[in-house]
């Protein structure tokens, strides 16, 4: 099985090695990305299509592992961050979708404009046909843990842990609180032998901060 550690494979341990060795080929298209430490942090608190394009080759089962950790922006009531999957193709500026792909988002609204959308803390997934179409293909309410959000768990970085068979489509999502992450929730993607070629991270409205692997840097 592949592992994809972001930020330890695509941008190596530390921004002190950053010259050092051999990067992928990525691209911050959109939003204020700087390193500071050993982290990535998007510093746009305005900015609703921040993200970052990095060339990985994916297919068959992939298992994505980052930590998150909130800076700032929530203030607006509104915003969220997430990864696009098995991309074929990503555009290196500000756009909705993310070429042919898959995106995991988790969102906080207090005031959804979208007709039957959950109000609060949900999560979606969505099917990207290209860089300014996507359609919503799951929504999962999570205002049940709304009572988590407090200032002291959001201080922290938040473990990810996300496992695709590109092959079969089954998506398994970690439970970040089931330390060390062996509880998980699953469902399937329409779409079977999966392929791509990039990822892209991404925030919406959120000043946030990623960290290598699931340690709590």
């Amino acid at each position: 099985m592949k592992r994809l550690v972001l930020f330890v494979v695509v941008f190596g341990i530390g921004v002190s090695l950053f010259a050092q060795i051999q990067l992928p080929e990525h691209y911050f298209a959109a939003g204020n990305w700087t390193f500071t430490g050993n982290r990535l942090y998007q510093n746009d608190a305005t900015a609703g299509l921040a993200k970052v394009n990095m060339r990985i080759p994916q297919s068959g089962p992939m298992i994505y592992e980052f930590n998150v950790r909130y800076e700032d922006g929530i203030q607006t009531g509104q915003g969220g961050f997430g990864i696009h999957v098995f991309a074929d193709d990503v555009y290196n500026g500000p756009s909705w979708g993310s070429g042919t792909s898959y995106l995991i988002w988790l969102n906080y609204d207090e005031n959804p404009v979208l007709p039957g959308f959950p109000k609060g803390f949900t999560a979606q997934v969505y099917r990207s046909y290209s860089n300014s179409r996507m359609d919503l293909i799951e929504s999962f309410d999570l205002n049940e843990f709304e009572d988590l959000l407090t200032f002291e768990n959001v201080k922290d970085p938040l473990p990810v842990k996300i496992w695709i068979d590109g092959n079969t489509g089954e998506v398994r999502i970690y439970d970040p609180s089931d330390i060390p992450l062996e509880e998980y929730f699953y469902f399937y993607l329409p779409t079977r032998n999966l392929r791509g070629n990039w990822i892209s991270l991404r925030t919406n409205g959120l000043k946030m901060s990623f960290g290598m692997g699931l340690g709590l840097d």
